[in-house]
């Protein structure tokens, strides 16, 4: 029994009259009686009573229009929901951000996005923060969480999320760093910066943010103890007691040893990262680019 033979049904039971239904779809009152009738012997009861003037539905008959409208109304159903998965947005998104990034800021971004467009594929890769414009540039990637540089290229479109302070970490641990903050805290000079080892990311904002900050102490050349790549490196570093640093906090409380390094005090102040969500201007026009960005308004 096919969808076409239950519209037909419906409609005649409905406009109880032939000839109004037979014109409704588009074939002749005797076509129409014996599809009725084909219908009437799959079933093995009457559906309607009919002379030349008059026609009426039997109880079967009126049984049986429930049933059609029912089967229609869910074969509609069933077609709309297919037309929409159709149209829904599919393919891959790739994003790059730092592993502390994947943990503090990323999760609600993707939430969001993944319940409005269930059927796209994220692709994520975690690396170094001062890759993430490299990374979108060399069109690697479609997203990157980055820190707003002090020139942003004119080619990437930055969108804010977040604010992230900066401080002095240094280790907890009974360690020769821990010896000098100790004689410093002793001692009415303070610290002796130029002789304290540090440890610094390789390069990106970070690193801006140290030189800018170390110029101001005006104590001659800094004592680089190691350069990192990536801020959780570099908190692991300190945590070692191999030095101190400057890091974002989030990246220390995220850390799974943020229990053994302490925030240093009155160390001067450090301005803070711009956190964002950025793509090539060039790719804001593409439906996935521009879906993932309605999402997380």
């Amino acid at each position: 029994m096919d969808q076409k033979a239950l519209a037909i049904f419906q409609h005649l039971a409905t406009s109880l009259h032939f000839g109004k239904t037979a014109q409704a779809h588009h074939m002749s009152p005797s076509t129409l009686s014996r599809a009725i009738q084909r219908l009437e012997q799959e079933l093995a009861c009457e559906l309607l009573h009919r002379d030349n003037r008059t026609v009426v539905l039997t109880e079967e008959g009126k049984k049986f229009k429930r049933f059609a409208e029912q089967q229609l109304e869910q074969w509609q159903t069933f077609k709309h929901s297919i037309a929409q998965e159709q149209q829904a947005l599919t393919g891959k998104l790739h994003i790059y951000c730092s592993v502390t990034a994947a943990y503090s800021h990323l999760p609600p971004l993707l939430d969001r996005f993944r319940v409005a467009h269930p059927l796209v594929e994220i692709m994520l890769t975690t690396g170094d923060a001062a890759d993430a414009l490299e990374q979108l540039q060399n069109q690697s990637v479609d997203f990157a969480i980055a820190a707003n540089p002090e020139n942003l290229p004119r080619s990437v479109f930055f969108h804010h999320l977040a604010t992230v302070p900066l401080a002095v970490i240094a280790p907890t641990m009974t360690c020769k760093v821990q010896q000098q903050l100790q004689q410093a805290s002793n001692s009415s000079q303070g610290i002796i910066w130029s002789q304290m080892p540090i440890i610094l990311p390789e390069h990106g904002p970070a690193r801006k943010r140290f030189e800018h900050w170390y110029r101001k102490k005006q104590q001659g050349k800094a004592n680089i103890y190691a350069t990192v790549s990536g801020h959780e490196a570099l908190v692991s570093m300190v945590a070692l007691g191999c030095g101190v640093g400057i890091v974002p906090q989030v990246v220390v409380e995220n850390s799974p040893v943020k229990d053994r390094v302490q925030y240093l005090s009155d160390v001067g102040e450090i301005e803070p990262f711009e956190l964002g969500i950025c793509c090539l201007n060039q790719s804001r026009s593409q439906p996935l680019i521009q879906a993932f960005f309605q999402s997380i308004q």
